[in-house]
């Protein structure tokens, strides 16, 4: 388990790209055969993958987390981005097709990640966690059930749907907001224009980008920003106080998921593209 720890904007506007990139990127989360931890003092938010091959993993604990259970005080939310796969929550198995999410609440023990079928093309489990106060009921969710709010425009090349999965009106959670979002054909640019939430993070994951192609993600304060490039299967974590909006050069997707103060989809600020520095 990695350990991300947090950024002043006064700071982060000195650093190189090696710095950014040691601080906020998340990568090689995705291994077959084991299960990869990003701890991140933002809104104390992980990411992770497990990524089963030939054999099962269990959901062990940490040092960090300092608790005898990973679920002790924390709440889970999990989407399958490979093959289908399933899992074991105390006993139930649920089974997951590729963009189906699950929902797991606080206090649960036993968690296992089955065997994929075909260890070379594995299930694929993204994982993020965020403390919680209340158990909530571990839930399915398959990806047509998600709620989805079309934005955006093939004029502005971001015309997108964005599935929500675990929020207000969806799966429940403590403060874990999460979805998937998926670009109509020749749309590259997500979460454009630029916005900000100062009372959550928030994480993004991308996937189904092909392996010669390449994400732009921006980042930093509207008038001081920055860019990564990023592979597929890799993502990112954005401050409070940094925008996050990326571009690809071919069609991909991504998981967002947030943590914070509230579970408003609709608490936004956003930025002027014409502001943008």
């Amino acid at each position: 388990m990695k350990i991300i720890h947090q950024v002043h904007p006064e700071d982060f506007v000195k650093y190189t790209t090696e710095q950014i990139r040691a601080k906020f990127l998340l990568d090689n989360l995705v291994e077959p055969g084991a299960i990869n931890f990003v701890y991140t003092h933002y809104d104390r938010m992980v990411v992770g993958a497990a990524t089963p091959a030939t054999a099962a993993i269990q959901l062990g604990t940490y040092d960090a987390l300092k608790s005898e259970n990973f679920l002790d005080r924390r709440e889970l939310g999990i989407v399958n981005i490979g093959a289908a796969g399933s899992i074991t929550v105390e006993g139930q198995i649920y089974t997951l097709d590729k963009i189906d999410c699950l929902y797991i609440g606080m206090g649960n023990k036993e968690v296992t990640f089955h065997a994929s079928t075909d260890p070379s093309n594995p299930s694929k489990f993204i994982l993020f966690s965020c403390p919680a106060h209340a158990n909530h009921p571990t839930q399915l969710m398959q990806s047509k059930d998600a709620t989805p709010a079309e934005m955006g425009s093939a004029e502005t090349a971001n015309h997108r749907t964005i599935n929500k999965y675990i929020h207000a009106d969806g799966l429940k959670s403590c403060q874990l907001v999460l979805g998937v979002t998926n670009f109509k054909p020749g749309s590259i640019w997500n979460t454009m224009p630029a916005h900000l939430h100062d009372r959550r993070m928030e994480a993004y994951f991308y996937f189904d980008l092909p392996e010669t192609q390449r994400v732009i993600h921006f980042m930093g304060e509207p008038h001081e920003t920055r860019h990564l490039f990023l592979n597929n299967e890799q993502g990112i974590v954005s401050p409070s106080w940094s925008i996050h909006s990326g571009v690809a050069t071919a069609s991909y997707s991504f998981i967002w998921a947030m943590a914070g103060e509230n579970m408003s989809f609709a608490d936004m600020d956003f930025v002027n593209i014409q502001l943008l520095k």
